[in-house]
């Protein structure tokens, strides 16, 4: 696009309506120094102010770890979960506390939502979860999220909150994620070691040379600039659209909103995705792998095809029916994620099979379709 589309791109923004705002924690804790009070009050004005011009909005906030680091007066962030699970214990204490009472200021209420994987992986509690942010942006209610930083093991962590930030997005379909964080968005390098990186202003979440750009994490998150460019991959599915920018900046929110050239716009270039696609696409962990000849992977990728048991080649893992797997072609790359009409001991006898004989071979037939294109989400590499 030219100069003059991507400032239109920026311009159309302030009539989106649907925004989610994730705070990273080197902002919130002045760098480790303990809540960022002037900081969290200039973002709290800011997002009533988006508010009050009819926008609605969700906040991902980090920052109980390193609050409670701060608390407990401990200088390096632990490497044992029992710590930073005490860490985070402790910290969110500060954190909603702190959040409350900057938005009673605007009269505003706000909710406090702790979400582990679990709770987006499962697919009731998707939809609870889905159904009580709705009507809490219904009732005029901030709601704040955090990882669930307390109960959550390794195992199934997000693994930081850019991915946690852009999963909200689509569990509410938001129409923008706006990430603030300690650098200034996207540079062709990490610039704190590269004095010639440039800021790349704008492009599409979907380039794949934005990965290879990307730097890695500071000492208080987990989460680096490669987060951030995998965190708009995965808002994009559902037509997100994400800004990368300074929190530090004067008015950064206001001003993102009025269209100013600040920071990263990665665009959604795809359609948004049905919403129990978006669930599916947002699995962090499946259970299973289901790898596919390239005759299979170009129908999936090229036809909007279901996956039929005759393209599958092999089986890993355990699943029952109905749990999501990962569809990879047979040099590993992920190609899709999808739920499964049979349990691995039944596909692993259907492999190489043609659906009409599916009957013959297994004595019954539960679908002719491994998994069937409407419970298949076709994924680009994150």
């Amino acid at each position: 696009m030219t100069a003059v589309e991507w400032q239109n791109m920026r311009s159309k923004l302030a009539g989106h309506k649907r925004w989610v705002i994730k705070i990273g924690s080197a902002l919130l804790t002045n760098d480790g120094r303990g809540l960022n009070r002037d900081g969290m009050r200039g973002w709290v004005d800011q997002i009533a102010e988006l508010m009050s011009s009819g926008h609605e909005v969700v906040l991902v906030s980090s920052g109980s770890v390193a609050e409670g680091m701060t608390r407990l007066g401990w200088k390096k962030r632990p490497e044992e979960m029992h710590k930073l699970q005490a860490a985070a214990a402790v910290g969110q204490m500060g954190l909603v506390q702190a959040y409350e009472s900057e938005f009673a200021r605007h009269q505003r209420t706000t909710a406090q939502i702790l979400l582990t994987h679990d709770d987006l992986s499962d697919r009731k509690r998707y939809l609870n979860a889905r159904t009580t942010l709705r009507e809490l942006i219904k009732l005029g209610v901030v709601p704040i999220i955090n990882e669930n930083d307390t109960v959550v093991t390794d195992e199934i962590r997000f693994g930081d909150n850019d991915t946690l930030g852009a999963l909200v997005a689509n569990l509410v379909e938001a129409d923008v994620l706006v990430i603030l964080t300690d650098q200034q968005g996207l540079f062709t390098a990490d610039p704190r070691s590269n004095p010639g990186a440039e800021l790349i202003a704008e492009g599409l979440a979907s380039d794949p040379h934005y990965l290879s750009m990307a730097g890695g994490a500071g000492s208080l998150g987990r989460g680096g600039m490669l987060t951030k460019v995998k965190a708009a991959r995965l808002a994009s599915r559902s037509g997100a659209h994400t800004l990368i920018a300074s929190g530090r900046e004067e008015q950064v929110i206001a001003r993102l909103r009025a269209g100013e050239a600040l920071g990263t716009l990665l665009i959604a270039d795809e359609e948004p995705v049905a919403a129990r696609k978006q669930w599916i696409a947002g699995h962090l962990q499946t259970h299973g792998d289901l790898v596919l000849d390239a005759g299979a992977v170009r129908a999936l990728r090229e036809g909007g095809r279901s996956l039929l048991p005759i393209g599958v080649v092999a089986v890993n893992g355990r699943f029952e029916q109905g749990e999501v797997v990962a569809c990879k072609d047979e040099q590993g790359h992920l190609v899709a994620k999808g739920l499964v009409n049979y349990s691995d001991g039944e596909a692993r006898k259907i492999i190489r099979t043609a659906s009409r004989d599916l009957e013959q071979t297994l004595g019954y037939i539960a679908e002719p379709e491994m998994i069937h294109r409407d419970n298949l989400v076709v994924l680009y590499p994150l």
